[in-house]
């Protein structure tokens, strides 16, 4: 590779070229024509604000509020704003240094001599002057340095867009997860209290000695178990507010609710897109690529050091030593000058920067091509997901469904004296898990929703950055 670029540097300069360094082309990449699940065709959903589609209000608020608020947005608005000003120092270069300079001063010489001859008193001396530098950049550093500088602002923007997009997709995530929560500390809630129920009528049943010692037993570890549930998730749902509230902005306290997590609006199919359009639309793949093509211009720039850089200067302006007569006509001066520095030997320096730049620049592209491949096993987990959870949902339905009528039927049969409270027990515990996972499983089929929107990198328009 090396080789290949000393080569393109060498024919630049025979052929009166001004800019050392390949020029960045995007690189081929082989990416899938589609995605391995099915999806459905149309637009993408990364084309529109997603949340919105699950119509609660309050997901709607909170996730306006970390817009605002959310200090790593804050950070990543901020790297903006500095790249954008290094592009324009950057940028400064390629263009003429102008000054403005005003010196005076007063010199008490030597008693002995100045130029051979006894002197006495004090000397002034006055200068106003304009002064001017520029370097001809006659083999493109400066202008690859700006190339670079500016891939790298284009990075940063595409940074604080996947900010953005991660921002959201946690807000919402971790919204669903406490909805979970709250259903599950209700599920929790109520079992406790028919538990509660059931052991007061058993220790009826056992005073009365028309029960065994040992249903009153089972029935108190069941009560514990239900109790010990509501005990923990009152701490999850606390714990998720707190970090809820860090996502918005805010100090740790409680999140005021909306939907209920079975109320949520869930879209029946998603349409992804193609599998081409994640590199023009997710953040990530295209902050890699600024990066790239940042890197590969800092090849130039470790070229053009071998060659010779030319600078001009020039001043303009008025000198005397009396104040009163700084600005006549006699008191005019001007000088010009050129410089031109050739490196001659530095023991390899110039030419091991050079193959730094091209073996970075590689790495760069390696990890290009590793963020795409990432990004389209990304989509195809998230499409996945979404397939399979609805598919468990509704088996996790009718699991309640059969287990509520089974419970309804044991808890008949036991007061009827047909059977034994253990298969009571062992009904109601499955009533319990599957009411659980039923919740968890509805969490997680939304969680994959949005899972999907991240992964498809859309969804959020930022605000046209300003040009610079």
């Amino acid at each position: 590779m090396l080789v290949r670029y000393t080569t393109l540097t060498v024919a630049a300069v025979v052929t009166g070229g001004c800019t050392l360094g390949p020029d960045y082309e995007r690189p081929e990449l082989a990416t899938p024509e589609s995605y391995i699940q099915p999806v459905q065709e149309g637009v993408s959903i990364a084309n529109a604000p997603w949340w919105e589609l699950f119509e609660d209000p309050v997901l709607n608020e909170l996730v306006e509020t970390a817009l605002v608020e959310n200090q790593d947005l804050g950070i990543a608005v901020a790297r903006i704003q500095e790249f954008r000003a290094i592009l324009g120092v950057t940028r400064s270069s390629q263009f003429p240094t102008v000054d403005i300079a005003a010196r005076g001063g007063r010199t008490d010489p030597s008693q002995n001599t100045v130029n051979g001859q006894l002197t006495d008193g004090f000397a002034d001396s006055y200068q106003l002057s304009g002064d001017v530098f520029f370097e001809l950049d006659l083999f493109g550093r400066l202008r690859r340095s700006t190339e670079a500088a500016r891939a790298e602002l284009l990075a940063v923007e595409e940074n604080r867009r996947n900010v953005t997009i991660s921002l959201i997709a946690s807000v919402a995530s971790t919204y669903m997860l406490l909805r979970d929560l709250d259903a599950q500390l209700e599920i929790s809630t109520r079992t406790e209290a028919a538990r509660a129920d059931s052991l007061r009528i058993i220790e009826a049943r056992f005073e009365k000695g028309t029960a065994p010692r040992l249903d009153v037993d089972q029935a108190e570890i069941e009560l514990a178990i239900a109790s010990a549930s509501v005990a923990a998730t009152e701490r999850l749902v606390a714990q998720t507010e707190n970090s809820l509230s860090v996502l918005i902005g805010r100090n740790p306290g409680a999140i005021i609710r909306g939907l209920s997590l079975e109320r949520q609006t869930v879209p029946p199919s998603i349409p992804a897109g193609l599998p081409s359009e994640l590199l023009q639309r997710r953040p990530d793949v295209l902050a890699s690529e600024a990066s790239l093509a940042a890197q590969t211009a800092r090849i130039g720039i470790a070229e053009a050091a071998r060659w010779p850089s030319i600078s001009l200067t020039g001043s303009l302006g008025f000198e005397s030593t009396d104040l009163s007569t700084l600005t006549d006509s006699e008191s005019g001066f001007w000088n010009f000058g050129g410089n031109i520095l050739q490196p001659l030997f530095n023991a390899g320096r110039n030419r091991s920067q050079v193959e730094a730049e091209v073996a970075r620049t590689e790495q760069a592209l390696l990890s290009y091509e590793q963020i795409v491949l990432r990004a389209f096993a990304e989509v195809e987990d998230a499409l996945v997901a979404v397939r399979t959870y609805r598919i468990e949902y509704d088996a996790r339905t009718r699991q309640v469904n059969a287990a509520r009528n089974a419970s309804i039927l044991s808890r008949a049969r036991y007061n009827g004296g047909v059977t034994s409270y253990l298969e009571v027990l062992d009904i109601e515990r499955s009533l319990f898990s599957a009411e659980l996972s039923q919740s968890q499983t509805r969490r997680l089929y939304i969680t994959s929703i949005i899972d999907l929107y991240k992964a498809l990198g859309g969804g959020w328009v930022p605000e046209e950055p300003e040009s610079g």
